[in-house]
């Protein structure tokens, strides 16, 4: 009950500043040990996939520590894995702010952030100093490439994040679906995919030999595919032995905030208005991928009814972020028990 009080402050201010000094915030409480007041008790939900043992299947998505430097602290809320990054080889600015606009009305957020991160060097030192991560919790790492790299040469990019992720990561989410960044979605489509899956799986197997353990990997798409695009996808990543998916990032439509103040910029939309678009691409991928492969849900989970929506769907583990600043840390608590509900039912 306390959340809509501090999200009144929070929304008073500039979205970007708010971001900034609400991480800040999550990590003075947990700092004192106070997390757990504005999350609530979360349920225990154990399941194991792509070979890892979560306590729980809901997790944050990518975007909200794109450095890692809140890994405990985010997860003293209770989520079962964190996911950070995108992080790319170098560090960069990411596009000029402002750069986030709420779109209150419809629970939205409209981003253009552009793959802001101090570098992959900075988020492994943040990675290695987290006790979440040492005492055995699931941190994903979110790669992408720099924004003057050349699409011709994206795949470079992401062979170098892989080579130095890989041996802090629980698993490494390829993320080719941002639309804040030049012709990345461009390696969604057919060669260009299978070119890059084929990289990135020889690049697994050795360094798997080298590090002597097998981190898997997920890959990040957009929502905004058609049909055909879908299944596509899903042959792929059955065909070059991909980990998971993970569905869905931010969408370029503006279906359902038409004509609502900061409709109009540019960037990707996530929030509410995402959720029944992200949600019938978990159900193509689960039909086409016929259980060959875990799916990741996320987009516009506001509750925990959506949430457990998209485990109906086929989703296996869900991310959420948007509802992470609409709704609060007891979201986190809310959609566990609606997932685990479903088992008990």
């Amino acid at each position: 009950m306390f959340y809509p009080v501090i999200r009144r402050f929070f929304f008073s201010l500039d979205a970007e500043t708010a971001h900034v000094l609400g991480l800040a915030g999550v990590d003075l409480l947990a700092a004192t040990g106070a997390g757990c007041v504005l999350s609530g008790k979360v349920a225990a939900d154990p399941l194991r996939v792509m070979g890892l043992d979560f306590p729980n299947r809901v997790g944050l998505a990518a975007g909200l520590d794109k450095n890692g430097a809140y890994i405990d602290a985010l997860a003293s809320l209770g989520f079962g894995f964190i996911e950070v990054g995108t992080v790319t080889p170098r560090a960069q600015p990411g596009n000029p702010r402002p750069r986030l606009f709420r779109i209150p009305q419809q629970r939205a957020i409209i981003n253009r952030m552009g793959f802001n991160n101090d570098g992959v060097d900075r988020l492994l030192a943040n990675v290695a100093g987290s006790r979440f991560k040492r005492g055995g919790g699931i941190v994903g790492i979110n790669i992408g490439k720099n924004f003057d790299t050349p699409i011709e040469q994206a795949a470079d990019d992401y062979l170098i994040c892989l080579d130095r992720v890989y041996p802090a990561a629980s698993y490494v989410a390829v993320n080719i679906s941002s639309p804040n960044t030049k012709n990345l979605r461009e390696l969604q489509k057919d060669d260009a995919l299978a070119a890059l899956l084929a990289r990135l799986k020889a690049a697994q197997t050795r360094l798997a030999d080298v590090h002597g353990s097998y981190v898997p990997l997920a890959l990040k798409i957009a929502p905004d595919l058609e049909d055909g695009q879908v299944q596509l996808i899903a042959d792929l990543l059955r065909r070059h032995r991909i980990d998971a998916v993970i569905a869905t990032n931010t969408t370029v439509a503006r279906s359902g905030v038409e004509g609502l103040p900061n409709s109009e910029q540019a960037g990707g939309l996530s929030g509410q208005p995402l959720f029944a678009r992200s949600t019938a691409v978990v159900s193509q991928l689960a039909q086409a991928l016929a259980g060959e492969l875990p799916i990741i849900g996320v987009g516009g989970i506001m509750s925990g009814t959506d949430a457990a929506a998209k485990i109906t769907a086929g989703a296996s583990l869900v991310q959420f972020y948007t509802g992470f600043v609409y709704r609060g840390p007891q979201l986190v608590a809310e959609a566990a028990k609606a997932i685990a509900s479903l088992r008990q039912g």
